[in-house]
């Protein structure tokens, strides 16, 4: 058997050319130590995301799908090596004839008993490796389908850390629109006392109580936020909303982990990420399946046999004399049809193109995925790093047009405009520590966090 050929092509990994550094630059970042992203999420410090990212491991529900394709896989290998080797069926019967009275024979109307008890047995020789094959692409497939499975569980990760650092987000956003609306409060207070002094126009204390109700507007469209992003998390986690909101509670934080990234290089992702090992896995299935197909262009080769115990009585069966057997080599070879077979092949040969086209499309995503999420970060914290300027800018000017109203030297409007800038400045600075925060867990994901690393 070892000697016999194995048609088609054999599979070799494709040598994939990546760039040599990346072309967006991250400070901060460094090229080495990769093993500290494999539980990234712990570099927010925070323990109920902990406790998140292990609870949906645990019940997520898209995770034990992915799971069960791998056992679905497992048995499909089994099947496939179970062709290498003879069948033995167990055969055993009891038949009950009668011939017919009418017929041209002069013994009609005969009825006999017949009792048999045997097995048959065969064996198809894998002379062109057809069988082999199949058990080649069965492991390729049962591969790949485990490292779906791992980036499975890498996309759950990052949508458990994203969907939690949104809700905190918007917690932290109601917790600032809460604050001015005490500013604001006060605002209508003094806009009150200089109207009961008689020193402005009842205007001012309209203006101020409607710009103290639009403020107070926001707040049901922030926990209307929440509550979407509180049911996705539940429905990462196998739970439903309520006890999820129990587990986190509230907080008016956003975790932000420490600025340094360890990013590695753009080869690294080949063993780094499990979509582009599960790619490469489906491609070497494919490969194998084009010697499927080819073998079917041969004779297949086969060993069976028969035997059984007949006997008309059931008392005779087991007698030497009640033997009944046959036994030897067969072939079978499709000498005719039509270009059905030659077409087949021609099928795989073009889904191995397809999948080595897609294993090409997947290396560039990835690389993409990583680019993007450095230039998302980087971008945002030169946002954010404007956005503080800006609120300490707001502030001071919000405290002199203040006193300068007090005064008399300046509009109510000047108090309205400053204090929105204060608020939308200060909002816009916790959306942009909220997207900071998304965007480490999404960079994260694009370097395969949270997967095994297989070694070369």
């Amino acid at each position: 058997m070892s000697s016999c050929t194995m048609v088609g092509p054999d599979y070799h990994s494709p040598n994939t050319v990546t760039p040599d550094k990346w072309h967006q630059s991250l400070p901060g970042a460094t090229s080495s130590n990769r093993a500290e992203i494999q539980a990234w999420w712990r570099n927010y410090n925070d323990s109920k995301l902990n406790r998140l990212i292990g609870l949906a491991e645990g019940k997520n529900l898209t995770l034990a799908q992915a799971k069960e394709r791998i056992e679905q896989a497992r048995a499909a290998r089994t099947v496939a090596r179970s062709g290498l080797f003879p069948f033995v069926d167990g055969t055993g019967g009891y038949t009950r004839s009668r011939t017919t009275e009418n017929g041209s024979s002069s013994f009609g109307g005969v009825s006999s008993d017949t009792y048999s008890l045997g097995f048959d047995t065969g064996w198809e020789i894998d002379f062109w490796g057809r069988n082999r094959r199949l058990v080649e692409a069965a492991a390729a497939n049962e591969a790949a389908s485990v490292e779906f499975m791992r980036d499975a569980l890498v996309s759950l990760y990052a949508e458990v850390a994203v969907t939690y650092l949104e809700i905190r987000t918007v917690e932290e956003r109601i917790q600032i629109t809460r604050r001015n609306l005490g500013t604001q409060k006060d605002s209508v207070k003094l806009a009150q006392e200089r109207l009961d002094a008689g020193l402005v126009p009842e205007q001012d204390v309209t203006q101020a109580q409607a710009n103290q109700a639009n403020t107070e507007a926001t707040i049901p469209q922030l926990r209307q936020q929440r509550a979407a992003a509180l049911s996705r998390l539940a429905v990462l986690l196998g739970m439903y909303p309520g006890e999820v909101d129990r587990l986190i509670g509230t907080s008016a934080k956003i975790p932000m982990p420490a600025k340094s990234v360890t990013r590695g290089l753009p080869a690294d992702l080949l063993r780094a990420r499990p979509d582009l090992r599960a790619a490469e896995r489906s491609l070497a299935a494919a490969t194998a399946n084009i010697g499927v197909q080819k073998a079917e262009l041969y004779p297949q080769f086969t060993l069976g046999g028969t035997f059984a115990l007949q006997a008309a009585s059931s008392r005779d069966v087991l007698e030497s004399g009640s033997r009944n057997y046959g036994f030897g080599p067969g072939f079978r070879w499709q000498l005719f049809s039509a270009g059905r077979v030659k077409s087949l092949v021609k099928i795989e040969e073009s889904r191995t193109r397809e999948a080595y086209h897609a294993y090409e499309n997947a290396v560039l995503t990835a690389v993409s995925e990583v680019e993007s999420s450095m230039a998302e970060l980087s971008e945002e914290r030169n946002r954010l790093a404007a956005l503080d300027r800006a609120l300490e800018a707001a502030k001071k000017s919000n405290d002199l047009i203040k006193r300068n109203y007090k005064n008399g030297l300046v509009p109510f409007q000047n108090v309205l405009d400053a204090e929105r800038v204060v608020l939308q400045t200060e909002d816009n600075r916790a959306f942009s520590r909220g997207k900071i925060a998304a965007a480490y867990a999404r960079l994260y994901k694009a370097l395969g966090g949270g997967a095994r690393v297989q070694s070369k």
